[in-house]
């Protein structure tokens, strides 16, 4: 199975490491073997038919040497040019047009090739019609890597509890904003020093108005309200209310009736909504940390809660990975139907 990397910062350098780590595992286990015969940066692209070595191209980014030769094209355009199976879309998420993803994305599509993403920002915003395109061309669309990192939600629930209806679901989708409420809650701290300790550790961004305005734990409960339950949502149709506000006497306040503050998104019949809100301590949403954690009420198997890491190099390439997994699966079964 050829892939075409685009994005090559942090996630697509930990995707190719993981490739190089289980591409034998994986050719023992499926018979196929998972190559990458081109790679993507800001500026410029590297492709051989015949594959590249992962590890090499992790190099040369780590070097500063760019990963070949300078584009004269938008990655879009040579996608539709290039021999490849499954592009893994790696951009960086924009939640005001979706783009570049959304057209990388769309290319891939049109062009019969599936996809597997990191990318929250066309899920978010053009979900249905990316779900219908990948469809009507016979192809699928995979993104477990847009919600909850390494935690298993939305193949989980996709797969594995196929059957059930699920009724609703609330959760902790952003690592950032736990850490941060966790950290004002165990040790008494305000808001901004926390901020500031959370940049300085790397878990908050220079600007982290993506985490703490509820952004990006709006974009993620679009995509699951959509991909489990069914719905037709968007980002914009999730009410948000970030942390920013949250006073260390609110906190206090919280845990002198036994409870912590959470950045909760949940979808019912009343709606999709981010916001924090005040948890039981012992709760399963009461977790701390960088932990992120989905509750599930399902109609035969009760609740369901599934708890990870919700960020991070690795575990962002786990579940890219286990989405391959899973194309590497539909391959194998479609080979052994024409065999029998």
């Amino acid at each position: 199975m050829r892939l075409a990397l685009v994005g090559f910062g942090t996630v697509g350098q930990g995707v190719a490491e993981a490739v190089a780590l289980k591409r034998e595992l994986l050719k023992e286990h499926f018979g196929s073997d998972l190559r990458i015969v081109a790679a993507f940066d800001s500026r410029s692209y590297v492709y051989d038919h015949d594959g590249l070595d992962p590890l090499a191209l992790v190099e040369r980014k780590k070097a500063g040497k760019g990963l070949g030769k300078v584009r004269r094209k938008e990655v879009s355009e040579m996608l539709s040019e290039l021999d490849y199976d499954v592009l893994v879309e790696m951009t960086p998420t924009n939640i005001l047009d979706a783009e570049p993803g959304y057209t990388n994305i769309r290319t891939a599509l049109r062009c019969g090739r599936d996809v597997v993403t990191s990318n929250k920002g066309p899920l978010a915003l053009k979900y249905r019609s990316l779900d219908q395109l990948a469809k009507r061309n016979g192809v699928e669309l995979r993104f477990e890597a847009t919600v909850g990192g390494a935690t298993p939600i939305i193949n989980l629930s996709r797969e594995l509890l196929l059957a059930e209806k699920v009724d609703s679901m609330k959760g902790i989708l952003n690592g950032t904003c736990n850490f941060i409420l966790s950290r004002m809650g165990e040790e008494g701290l305000p808001f901004e020093y926390v901020l500031k300790e959370a940049q300085e550790m790397g878990i908050a961004e220079t600007d982290p108005s993506y985490d703490i305005d509820g952004i990006d734990s709006a974009s993620k409960l679009a995509i699951l309200t959509n991909a489990i339950m069914g719905q037709n949502v968007t980002y914009h149709d999730v009410r948000r209310t970030g942390i920013r506000m949250i006073t260390q006497e609110a906190v206090a306040l919280a845990a002198k009736e036994k409870k912590v503050i959470r950045l909760i998104g949940e979808v019912n019949e009343g709606g999709v909504e981010v916001s924090p809100r005040m948890v039981p301590i012992g709760h399963p949403l009461a977790i701390s940390g960088t932990l992120n954690v989905l509750h599930m009420h399902t109609d035969l198997a009760g609740a369901i809660t599934v708890v990870g890491r919700g960020a991070g190099r690795k575990e962002t390439a786990s579940a890219i990975m286990s989405d391959l997994v899973g194309l590497l699966k539909r391959n194998a079964c479609l080979v052994n139907g024409r065999v029998k």
